[in-house]
């Protein structure tokens, strides 16, 4: 039976589907697409500090934003670190956007078949089957360290703070 809590968009309610993560949990682990045919799962970053950031769509706003920041701190925390953007944006979609944006240090991943990241992690958004803006700081042992899901899906996360969390396990 899948777990369901409130949050908001614009002020309005929505249901978010899936486990309420806790720090020290095990990740889930996941399979995302990189492309149509291509999947990504968590074992293809073992032994790195993750950065998931979770976005409800690249083409917004706040999701460009947020995505263009980590994409900046990403040169800044070495090699050691993968970030992660995760939408339900189709692949097709994620590639067009980073090739206009530029960005081309944090990996896009697409969670659009079947929204088992956003069920995993708790991030499903009912109503519209979009992933709730999150971050999720996992160790090298996929532990989780951080969690920040937002209550308002507008808002932008607390940047310093995701960051912070990454620099402390290194």
């Amino acid at each position: 039976m899948s777990q369901e809590r409130s949050a908001e968009f614009k002020g309005n309610p929505i249901t978010l589907v899936g486990p309420v993560l806790k720090v020290g949990d095990a990740a889930p682990d996941f399979s995302l697409n990189k492309n149509l045919l291509e999947t990504s799962s968590l074992k293809d970053f073992a032994g790195k500090v993750k950065l998931i950031s979770v976005v409800p769509s690249i083409d917004t706003g706040v999701c460009d934003a947020q995505t263009r920041r980590f994409n900046e701190e990403a040169s800044k925390l070495g090699d050691n670190v993968a970030i992660l953007t995760i939408s339900v944006d189709l692949p097709f979609a994620q590639a067009r956007w980073c090739a206009a944006a530029g960005v081309d240090r944090v990996y896009l991943l697409s969670d659009y078949k079947d929204n088992s990241f956003g069920k995993a992690y708790g991030v499903l958004i009912k109503e519209f089957q979009l992933d709730m803006r999150a971050i999720f700081v996992l160790d090298a042992n996929d532990k989780i360290a951080y969690i920040e899901v937002l209550n308002e899906m507008g808002e932008h996360p607390n940047y310093e703070a995701a960051i912070s969390a990454v620099k402390s396990l290194l």
